[in-house]
């Protein structure tokens, strides 16, 4: 059984909300979600399974708390580790970098650990983004803004996918 941590930075509360979410969804204790204001790089060490999660401010930047926690990352010792990404972001008001914070953070992770949950783009109303790799999104993105009767859906889908790739 893979122990799944979940890190997030929200400034709104729409990626803390995500985030929960997530966790009810694959049977997270609630002890295991962090906000990255208060986690250090001690932390991500029990974890096999790390899901990070950020929202998008500006144009394209880290949610503030991960400025700082993205440092972290970077430098831990992840081999061996999977990690998901998932944010969220407002695809109206900023289409040319919507969630482009997961492409940050995916940047930071790529070449340390194996990364899971990438997102068709298809569904999604944006222009352009660094979470797109492919053409596909690195992560779920949400848009709670505009787009939040698809949230359950989407969240549910990708926690079953999220466990298909676990599994195998």
């Amino acid at each position: 059984m893979n122990k799944i941590g979940i890190f997030y930075g929200s400034s709104g509360g729409n990626t803390s909300d995500i985030a929960r979410r997530i966790a009810s969804k694959l049977g997270v204790d609630g002890a295991d979600v962090r906000n990255v204001a208060s986690a250090t790089g001690n932390d991500l060490a029990p974890y096999d399974v790390l899901l990070l999660g950020s929202s998008t401010w500006g144009l394209g930047d880290l949610q503030d708390d991960w400025e700082g926690f993205i440092k972290t990352v970077a430098s831990a010792d992840l081999s061996g580790k999977t990690v998901a990404l998932f944010g969220s972001g407002d695809s109206s008001s900023y289409p040319d970098t919507f969630c482009s914070a997961l492409g940050t953070i995916y940047r930071a992770v790529k070449d340390k650990a194996t990364v899971i949950g990438f997102v068709d783009t298809a569904g999604y109303s944006f222009d352009d983004s660094e979470a797109v790799i492919d053409g596909r999104f690195v992560g779920l993105p949400i848009d709670e803004d505009n787009e939040s009767h698809l949230t359950e859906d989407r969240i549910s889908r990708w926690t079953a996918q999220l466990e298909k790739e676990l599994a195998s």
